[in-house]
């Protein structure tokens, strides 16, 4: 199973980037999906999760209402929308995939990591 993260980049205070991660390997028909963040020098926190079989989303409270976590069903990704971006955004975000349909903000229940993609938030 493989995973590919993409989208990041520089962008300013309240500008808007789209993530996707690109699932090969496994079907997320049945999985839930996560993003997680790291920022330096802190612990790698989750962003957003989503069940698609269950058709559940979860939302950190910092992100809620700016961030929307979906599927393109047809190419088996994942994206992150994010707007209304702020500097305390910055991070390398990963996104993740559960063997099992439950969602979950804890990272020990993914089984699989992509490689993070870096977002920086600065004027």
């Amino acid at each position: 199973v493989q995973l590919q993260a993409s989208g990041g980049g520089l962008v300013q205070p309240g500008g808007s980037l789209r993530l996707s991660c690109a699932v090969s390997g496994t079907r997320l028909d049945d999985s839930a999906v996560g993003w997680f963040r790291q920022s330096p020098g802190k612990e790698r926190e989750g962003v957003s999760c989503m069940s698609n079989l269950e058709g559940t989303e979860y939302y950190a409270e910092s992100i809620k209402g700016r961030f929307t976590i979906s599927r393109d069903k047809s190419k088996n990704t994942v994206h992150l929308q994010m707007n209304s971006l702020k500097p305390e955004d910055t991070a390398v975000y990963f996104c993740a995939v559960r063997g099992s349909r439950w969602i979950s903000f804890r990272e020990n229940d993914y089984d699989y990591w992509g490689q993070g993609t870096l977002v920086t938030v600065s004027s």
